[in-house]
């Protein structure tokens, strides 16, 4: 009767800890479940919301090659797209879309595939560890000597991905006991190395061309963190539409590094100034200082000024 008993309790508890399994396992289903659909309220969200600057910025109703100039611009920031992605986002049919990466294939720009596109520039850029925008580099190289002799020993500062932020971080050199922090992959290369640096970088999914980290892991780590300095890069900056991007994906990573710094330089060459792009991250508020080269109108620096935007120009 013992044995049995003993039989009995053991059956029971294994049958305990398989239901607890079972339960575990279940709510394991449900949290991932969960957090998809977050991400898909997010990229809903997402879209709208680029949907919308792209209303801000006329750009429903567009004429074709405009467009098609608009869209190569986010597959040169993302690496590729989706025609749904970009139909929604651009306000015109799937087949207006279809058309257009057509005409961007024939001009060889991309290339397609079942349901979207991709830049064919990718693999290059990944193997060469370079970047897509590499026009203007005497205006950047100025800018980024600029911006990196404001930065003293002993600083915690953030570089956002891009092609003038790499020009920082090729200028930084000699500085001692300085903690940098980057979403990008070649300047972490650039800076790792060398004695007395400190480089973090966060989670994330990569996008080759940027060589950058980006995606839900980016932008939780810089909610966590802070730094004294932000040097961030832009697209496009204006007075009426402030600071732009190609598309919407790093909207949310930008607003956690702005939020993460104590003084938020922007560091873009003039010939941003007064150019919009895709989606608008918001207005020039989040900016203390514009560190750009000696091409800016007079006008432009006085109006920036007047918003209270230290500007700083590089010579």
């Amino acid at each position: 009767m013992q044995d049995a008993c003993e039989q009995h309790a053991k059956a029971m508890q294994n049958a305990c800890e398989g239901h607890a399994e079972c339960v575990r396992m279940a709510c394991e289903r449900m949290q991932r479940a969960a957090k998809q659909v977050r991400k898909m309220v997010g990229r809903l969200q997402n879209v709208r919301r680029a949907a919308n600057g792209a209303a801000d910025e006329s750009l429903q109703g567009l004429l074709a090659e405009p467009r098609r100039q608009k869209i190569l611009e986010w597959l040169q920031e993302e690496g590729s797209a989706r025609v749904r992605d970009l139909s929604t986002a651009f306000l015109v049919s799937e087949a207006t879309i279809r058309q257009d990466l057509e005409r961007l294939e024939n001009d060889g720009h991309i290339r397609r595939e079942h349901g979207g596109a991709f830049l064919k520039t990718v693999r290059h850029q990944v193997e060469t560890l370079s970047l897509q925008h590499a026009d203007n580099m005497d205006k950047k190289r100025k800018i980024g000597e600029r911006a990196a002799s404001l930065v003293g020993n002993d600083e915690i500062i953030i570089l956002d991905a891009g092609s003038t932020t790499t020009e920082i971080a090729n200028h930084l050199v000699g500085r001692k006991s300085l903690t940098v922090i980057t979403n990008a992959l070649n300047i972490a290369l650039i800076l790792g190395a060398l004695p007395n640096f400190a480089v973090h970088m966060p989670g994330g999914q990569f996008k080759a061309p940027t060589l950058s980290l980006s995606g839900d892991g980016a932008v939780d780590y810089f909610r966590s963190i802070m730094a004294g300095k932000l040097f961030l890069a832009t697209a496009g900056v204006s007075l009426e539409a402030g600071l732009t991007y190609p598309s919407f994906a790093d909207l949310q990573l930008k607003e956690a590094m702005i939020r993460a710094a104590s003084h938020v330089y922007l560091v873009a060459d003039s010939t941003k100034i007064n150019r919009s792009s895709f989606t608008r991250l918001g207005t020039l508020d989040v900016i203390h200082s514009f560190i750009t080269d000696d091409g800016i109108r007079d006008e432009d620096a006085r109006e920036f000024e007047r918003r209270g935007i230290d500007m700083i120009i590089a010579k």
